[in-house]
């Protein structure tokens, strides 16, 4: 079924509209770097101390802000540099004296301390030899019981600082940005600010960073989360978003274009330190980024379209010889055009799931070369996967899986060649001896047999499900419903409902059960279906309780106002009420909530089923008519299987 919902084209740089995201600059302007003639500058020294954790005297730089005064007391950020540099990579590579002396003249900065550590916790602590080595790798991480239990006491001692979690904080480039959150994150009562730039494999699971989110999201200021999107070590910092963002825990997602080096990493400090020890607009956080992600649905190596963190999608398309580009959401959006020929959008924030969608250019309605595409809408169309809350349940995660086959098949019903998608769990090979049950699964109108297997990702919810020992392993085949005719409503007859009736019995049931090692009995057959196939549940499923023993109806109904299809039906039902609920041990309806196109027909034949004693479980998840209903459908409804 369509999903369409507003969305994208947009510019690289984002034009954001809060408050707080527009008294800031997206990133840093031209000569931020440089020194500048005539301002105040801050003092780095060297210091050292003792440190009982390497047993060693070590040493690491302190930059003191203009203006330094013993009888003030400061805030302190502690920054951390990667695996091949000491306390001095910053310094050297960054200059970030020059950077935050430029703020303060600005008046964009809290006066503040910044201690530049070795992050290289071990005796001989210089980037020499084979510097990822398991010893000197150990020593990053042996940086932590150094930084709380000497630096910290250490600089507390000899500066006139704030000593409260409130005034401290952590940030790093990649080795040390994996320390800043590891350690940070681990030591909310000492750390409020938490930073990291270009986070390096160090850094734990999102799961042991963050154990407890709301207990996080109570403590921190501000999380900080940036890299370039040419950095290899992306991913890295896109899995930790992605863990804070389900579990709604408020930070920054700042991408930025560029890789793995200083250019980045001088911006992320340029822009985390403006942020630090001042009140925080949360509601902002999401804005405050350049770029946005990758969208999952994008084909191979495309950098559009992009989600930003607020889930507004960007979209670009070169096509210099056209001369009116549109994005086609539902709702059309104008793409403006640059010199080079380059039409961009950028569009509102975006519900979760997937939307479909087109470019007219010129008026033509054509798929992004950008994206995948899927058959939906009755013909093949772009599509773009919006992430949302929730949707862990179809999560591709380290557990078993099971494979989805294409069959082909003749049918003697519709005299031609067709095809299913047939999902077999994990482990279906190897049981040899191991017979499954069944769930025959249909698409909605527009749609086809590869509707559930890809859209619906109905391999990947049953993946989870049977891993967590939610369902039984079946066998899932997804079948096409489209029967031949004009197709849609005009189209959708009694008899078009009683030629897949027929195409079932006759032909899908034998082919299945001869060539896939499944349970007999209706016991273990089970038929669904979205919007189109929810009809054909209930059409087929409500007239052979005797073959099918589990029926569900997602964001389907018989049609209220077509008496002819409808009231054959009812009259069925009331006349072999005893033996449906006899037979059906489950007749599960649901809906998308009061915006799912469908809700009205469902309610009636709710109603009716009550007036006629049918029993059936009725479940509703907000969505409207869309993909994440279904999924979400798919998910409850395969617990009470078998």
């Amino acid at each position: 079924m369509r999903n369409v919902v507003p969305a994208i084209l947009s510019v690289m740089v984002l034009s954001v509209s809060s408050a707080f995201a527009q008294k800031m600059a997206m990133e840093a302007p031209k000569g931020f770097d440089q020194p500048t003639a005539g301002i105040s500058a801050g003092r780095i020294d060297s210091i050292s101390y003792a440190s009982k954790t390497v047993g060693t005297v070590r040493k690491a730089l302190v930059y003191t802000p203009p203006g330094y005064s013993k009888r003030k007391k400061y805030p302190v950020l502690y920054l951390l540099h990667g695996i091949g540099g000491d306390e001095k990579e910053w310094l050297k590579g960054g200059r970030p004296q020059v950077i935050l002396d430029n703020l303060y003249a600005a008046g964009k900065l809290k006066p503040m301390l910044v201690v530049m550590p070795n992050g290289r916790a071990m005796k001989d602590d210089r980037p020499i030899g084979n510097i990822y080595g398991p010893e000197k790798v150990a020593a990053f991480a042996n940086f932590e019981q150094d930084l709380l239990t000497d630096l910290i006491p250490y600089i507390e001692k000899s500066y006139p600082v704030l000593k409260n979690r409130e005034s401290r904080a952590v940030a790093g480039l990649s080795m040390g940005g994996g320390q800043s959150l590891t350690f940070g994150l681990g030591n909310l009562d000492k750390f409020a600010w938490v930073g990291g730039f270009s986070s390096a494999p160090n850094t734990k699971m999102p799961e042991q960073l963050v154990p407890d989110p709301a207990k996080a999201t109570k403590q921190l200021k501000l999380l900080w989360i940036s890299c370039g999107d040419a950095d290899g070590l992306l991913p890295i910092s896109q899995r930790t978003h992605d863990y804070l963002y389900e579990r709604n825990v408020p930070h920054v997602y700042y991408l930025e274009a560029g890789g793995h080096d200083f250019k980045v990493w001088k911006n992320g400090l340029y822009m985390f330190s403006q942020q630090l020890f001042k009140p925080v607009d949360v509601a902002a956080l999401p804005t405050y980024t350049v770029l946005g992600a990758p969208a999952a649905t994008n084909v191979r190596n495309a950098k559009y379209p992009q989600i930003l963190p607020d889930n507004r999608a960007v979209f670009r398309l070169k096509a210099p010889g056209v001369q009116q580009a549109q994005l086609d959401l539902g709702r059309k959006y104008n793409m403006v055009k640059d010199s080079s020929g380059t039409w961009t959008v950028t569009t509102d924030t975006l519900s979760r799931g997937l939307h479909y969608y087109s470019l007219l250019l010129d008026g033509l309605p054509v798929a992004d070369p950008a994206s995948d595409t899927f058959y939906g809408m009755g013909r093949m169309a772009s599509g773009i996967e919006i992430p949302g809350r929730g949707t862990s349940f179809y999560a591709l995660k380290d557990v078993p899986h099971g494979e989805v086959r294409m069959k082909r098949y003749y049918s003697k019903v519709t005299n031609s060649w067709r095809q299913m998608y047939v999902y077999t769990p994990a482990g279906y090979d190897a049981t040899t001896a191991t017979k499954y049950p069944v769930l025959y699964l249909l698409h909605g109108g527009g749609e086809d047999e590869t509707g559930w297997a890809r859209q619906g990702k109905a391999d990947l919810i049953l993946d989870n499900l049977i891993a967590e020992k939610k369902a039984k392993p079946m066998l899932v085949v997804m079948l096409d419903g489209n029967m031949g005719g004009p197709g849609g409503l005009a189209g959708f007859n009694e008899g078009t409902l009683k030629r897949f009736e027929d195409d079932l019995k006759q032909t899908v049931l034998p082919v299945v059960e001869s060539n896939y090692r499944v349970a007999a009995g209706p016991g273990n057959r089970a038929l669904a279906g979205l919007s189109m196939g929810g009809l054909q549940t209930l059409y087929a499923g409500i007239k052979n309780t005797d073959m099918f023993a589990h029926l569900g109806v997602f964001s389907s109904g018989f049609f209220a106002n077509n008496a002819a299809l409808s009231d054959p039906q009812y009259a069925f039902m009331k006349a072999n009420a005893g033996t449906i609920n006899t037979n059906l041990k489950q007749l599960w309806l649901s809906m998308g909530g009061p915006e799912d196109i469908a809700y009205a027909n469902n309610k009636v034949m709710r109603a009716k089923m009550d007036e006629l004693g049918i029993k059936y479980v009725y479940s509703e998840y907000p969505g409207g008519h869309t993909w994440p209903v279904w999924r979400h459908d798919l998910y409850l409804f395969a617990q009470g299987l078998f």
